[in-house]
Parts: C-alpha cells; sequence; structure tokens
C-alpha cells in the first residue's frame, strides 16, 4: 500500500481497500466523489489520477497522511500527538518529517513533469530545425534533472530520466541540424541513457539498465566523446562485477583505457574508483589500493579545472567512502571503519539512499571486528534512512548484514534491529 501510495498508483490502492479492509469500490467511489465505474477502470490498470484536488480528495477519504502521497500534512492530521511526540523522542525520522516531506515533495515533482527550477526547453517539431545552442540547454536540463536522484530512488526517477532518453532519440531521428549539433545532440543521448541505466539498476531493472548503458557506449562513440564512453563502461562494470568477477574488472580497466589520460581529473577519478572497486570485490586488495591511489591523484588534480556535470558528486568525502567500502569489502575493518565513520559524519542525511547504503558497509566491517552491539546500532540507523526510498539497493545490501546479526540475536540491541527489519 505504501509503494502503491508513493507512486500515486491508486488502482493498486483501492484493489487493496477492497480485499484487505472489505471497503467496495461503490464506497470509495462515494467518499472519493468519483464515479464507480472509474474507480473500476482504475483498479484494473485503465487511467491515473494526477490532479492535485483529486489526490487530496482520495488522501482525505482513505485518511491517507499527506506525506504517503506527496502533499503537506492534511488537516485532519494531528502535527504533536502522544504518538509522534514518543516517534520523536524515539529517533524516528519521519517524527519531525524534514527529509521524509523533501523526498516526497521531489517525487512528486517528478512524477507529474513539475521540474522545479528546469531551464525552459521549447521542443522543436517533428522535422524542425534545431539550432546550435539547444545541445547545450538541453545538458543543462539534464545535469538539473540529475539532481533528483540525491533525494529520490531509482523508482521514482525512472520514467522521467527515460521519458527524457526517448524525447532526445526522437528529436535525433526526426529534426534537422548540422554535423556538429547532430555530434553534440548524441552526447547529451549517451549521458541521458547513462541516468536512466543508474535508475533503472537502482530501481531492480538489471536487463534495462545493461541495454541503457551499451546504448549510451554506442552513442558516446558516435559522438566522439570518449569521457561518456569511458563511464558507460564503467557503470557497466559496477553492474557485471557482483555476477562475473573477472569480467568487472576487465570492463573497469576499458573504462580507464577509453576515456584515456586526458580526461577530466573528476572522471578519472571516479573511473579509478569504480576500478578499485572491481579489484575489491575480487579480493585483489593490492590492485584495489593502487587504483584508489590513482584516483586520489587524480581528484587532487581537480581544482582549476572544468568538470562534466556528471562528476560533480565526486569529492574527498566520496572517494573516502568509497576506499572505507573497498576495505570493508576485502574485510579489512581496521581500515574502513574509520574513514567510513569521518566520512559518514560529514554526509548529510539528506541522501537517504546513499547514506544508508554506505552504513551498510559501516555495519558490516564492524561486525568483522566483533562489535556486534555497534553493527546493529548502524544498521537501524540504515533501515530508518532506507525507510520510503524508492530503490532496491539498501534492503539488498542490508540483507547480508541482517542475517549475520541473526547469529546474535539474544542481545537485546539485536533483537531491536531484527524486530525493525521485519516492519
Amino acid at each position: 500500500m505504501r509503494a502503491a501510495l508513493a507512486a500515486h498508483d491508486f488502482g493498486t490502492v483501492f484493489r487493496l481497500a477492497r480485499a484487505e479492509a472489505r471497503i467496495s469500490y461503490s464506497k470509495i467511489a462515494a467518499e472519493c466523489d468519483m464515479k464507480p465505474e472509474r474507480v473500476g477502470l482504475l483498479a484494473r490498470g485503465q487511467g491515473s489520477v494526477t490532479t492535485y484536488e483529486k489526490i487530496a480528495r482520495i488522501a482525505d477519504a482513505l485518511r491517507v497522511p499527506g506525506r504517503l502521497v506527496g502533499l503537506a500534512p492534511r488537516p485532519w492530521e494531528t502535527s504533536a500527538g502522544p504518538a509522534r511526540t514518543a516517534a520523536r523522542d524515539q529517533g524516528d525520522p519521519d517524527a519531525d518529517g524534514g527529509d521524509v516531506r523533501r523526498r516526497e515533495f521531489f517525487k512528486a515533482s517528478a512524477r507529474t513533469g513539475l521540474a522545479v527550477g528546469l531551464p525552459e526547453l521549447t521542443r522543436p517539431r517533428a522535422g524542425g530545425r534545431i539550432g546550435s545552442d539547444y545541445p547545450e540547454r538541453l545538458r543543462a536540463r539534464t545535469a538539473r534533472l540529475r539532481r533528483l536522484d540525491d533525494v529520490l530512488g531509482g523508482g521514482d526517477t525512472y520514467k522521467v530520466y527515460l521519458g527524457e532518453y526517448a524525447s532526445t532519440k526522437a528529436l535525433l531521428r526526426d529534426a534537422t541540424y548540422t554535423e556538429s549539433t547532430g555530434r553534440a545532440l548524441l552526447s547529451v543521448l549517451a549521458e541521458q541513457a547513462q541516468q536512466a541505466g543508474w535508475a533503472a539498476f537502482d530501481g531492480g531493472r538489471h536487463r534495462d539498465a545493461t541495454g541503457l548503458y551499451e546504448a549510451s557506449h554506442r552513442a558516446a562513440v558516435d559522438a566522439g566523446d570518449t569521457e561518456l564512453a569511458g563511464n558507460a563502461l564503467a557503470f557497466l562494470a559496477y553492474q557485471t562485477v557482483s555476477g562475473d568477477r573477472q569480467a568487472g574488472i576487465g570492463i573497469a580497466s576499458r573504462s580507464v583505457a577509453e576515456a584515456g589520460p586526458g580526461a577530466a581529473p573528476g572522471v578519472r577519478a571516479l573511473l579509478y574508483e569504480r576500478l578499485a572497486w572491481a579489484h575489491a570485490v575480487a579480493g585483489n586488495d593490492v590492485e584495489a589500493e593502487q587504483a584508489l591511489e590513482a584516483a586520489q591523484g587524480a581528484l587532487s588534480e581537480a581544482g582549476g579545472h572544468r568538470q562534466p556535470d556528471w562528476v560533480a558528486w565526486v569529492d574527498q568525502t566520496e572517494l573516502e567512502i568509497m576506499t572505507g567500502r573497498c576495505w570493508a569489502e576485502l574485510r579489512r575493518p581496521l581500515r574502513a571503519v574509520p574513514v567510513l565513520e569521518s566520512a559518514l559524519a560529514r554526509y548529510d542525511d539528506a541522501h537517504a539512499r546513499d547514506k544508508s547504503l554506505y552504513l551498510s558497509w559501516l555495519a558490516d566491517s564492524y561486525l568483522s571486528a566483533g562489535e556486534v552491539e555497534q553493527a546493529a546500532t548502524v544498521t537501524g540507523r540504515a533501515l530508518g534512512l532506507s525507510s520510503g526510498v524508492a530503490s532496491a539497493r539498501p534492503r539488498e545490501r542490508l540483507a547480508p548484514v541482517l542475517r549475520r546479526l541473526g547469529e546474535h540475536r539474544a542481545l537485546p540491541a539485536v533483537a531491536a534491529v531484527l524486530e525493525q527489519a521485519r516492519n
């Protein structure tokens, strides 16, 4: 029900209401001020509800808290009741709701196409001519849309990013433009395909992700954009390494070579990070450390150099987190814990999905060091942050940590976090 509400999939909401709460479609229709046949069509997967007024009406009729559908608290909600006060005292991130409401707002914006602060962009008519400035305007739009990934999971952003990619692909097919403008459009298309592929991967659509990464690589090669071509391979390596470690290392090595030594420092830092990760997953500690040192060297050159927007998130804190993740994967907790603790203390909780993922490696390292209670505490923080984020990865990452914690369920701290994971 929560997933359906977050996606504004009211057909599923209505089906669950009838199946689990025995509320008839006619009753739902009457309370929501809708025609019964409209409710039935929605329940069969036909049509959607997109207007604010109707969403608010459904939320009020079914007593759905506003935050679950991307709205401000409804008038009937009590903001200072005893349950909420208790939740706040217990550290429940939903109690005050700041980060959660921010995510819900961005979800609603993404689903309805309300890209807050996006540069205006008039789509050319089919067959229309595109000016030389259009690709850069489109790239600016792509950069602004990328910011949704800071607070949302791929389950919320995938359709948005895929729609942008499909629009640019149609533009390349239908519009007219010069050869140089066409290459620039292909470069933007490669960038959009990577963003859509990342959202697909994050949302558990691995086959879609692979197809989009491969399409991105082809577009980048055709555009002559070696940096994006290398990054497409880095994405493929990151996805591949968990299933085929040697293949992942091979693709990650190709990504560094394809971008070349002339790539922007931030790009080289990112690609070396991904190579380090591939080696860490394969258990190659010497090679992983060498790649991390290469990433640090590249990052130290970044000041004063112009970087592509798609590597803007690669900074010293992010590199420290990747370093800690690699040492955690290599079962070197004495090296992993200090760097992860230090970096994550500076990492904003607003990046809920990513921080919950990174905390899972810290919890894993505490377990490897025999610090079970501390591992349980960190796991609880990760579970709290991942709640309501439409990403498959935090739960996937936390599953083996929870299994390891299960061996110590007699400890009160562990029993509490296992109960939290069940709810």
